[in-house]
Parts: C-alpha cells; sequence; structure tokens
C-alpha cells in the first residue's frame, strides 16, 4: 500500500492543531523548525543509543517512534513555510527514476 504524503500531512496537521490548543502553543515557521531540530536530536540520541555509544537502555521501538516525530514536524514545518513536499520530492529525487 503506497502512502499518500498529502494525505498524511493533513492527518498530521489536524494531531498538531489538537495539541496546540489544548497546550495554548502558537505555531509558527520557526517553532516548528525548532521542533523538528528537537525531535531529530531526539533520534540522534536513540540512534546512539542503539549503536552502544550514549548511556541507556537500547530501544528499537523508541527509535521508530523519534523518525515518526520527525516527519511529523517536517511536514508541519512545510505547511507553515510553504513548501509542496510532495512536489519538492518529485523534482529533487523522484526525477530520477524517469531517466
Amino acid at each position: 500500500m503506497a502512502l499518500d504524503l498529502k494525505a498524511l500531512q493533513d492527518d498530521v496537521l489536524r494531531i498538531s492543531d489538537i495539541y496546540a490548543r489544548e497546550h495554548g502553543i502558537e505555531r509558527d515557521r520557526d517553532w516548528a523548525l525548532l521542533k523538528l531540530q528537537e525531535e531529530l536530536g531526539e533520534l540522534t540520541a536513540e540512534h546512539l543509543r542503539l549503536s552502544g555509544r550514549a548511556r541507556g537502555e537500547p530501544d528499537a521501538a523508541k527509535l521508530a517512534d523519534e523518525a515518526a516525530d520527525v516527519l511529523g514536524m517536517l511536514l508541519i514545518y512545510c505547511d507553515r513555510a510553504g513548501v509542496d513536499i510532495e512536489a519538492a520530492m518529485r523534482n529533487k529525487w523522484l526525477r530520477w527514476l524517469e531517466c
């Protein structure tokens, strides 16, 4: 089953709307980029734990959760920054499949 990136982004944005309402958070482009960086840091920390280069119990499920957080925050950032991520992926990456 192929994943519809636009539908995923729409769902993530709806969930983010709920989160923002419940916690009184203003989600502008700067906030989204900073949150993306935060989530990337958490993914990096889990990667280090799994590779034995950081303290703590390694957890593959946590790595997957952190990867999902990075993708979710990237989708939110793209929305806030006016980036059509599907078009960008087609133009930057998928065009190489057409060669």
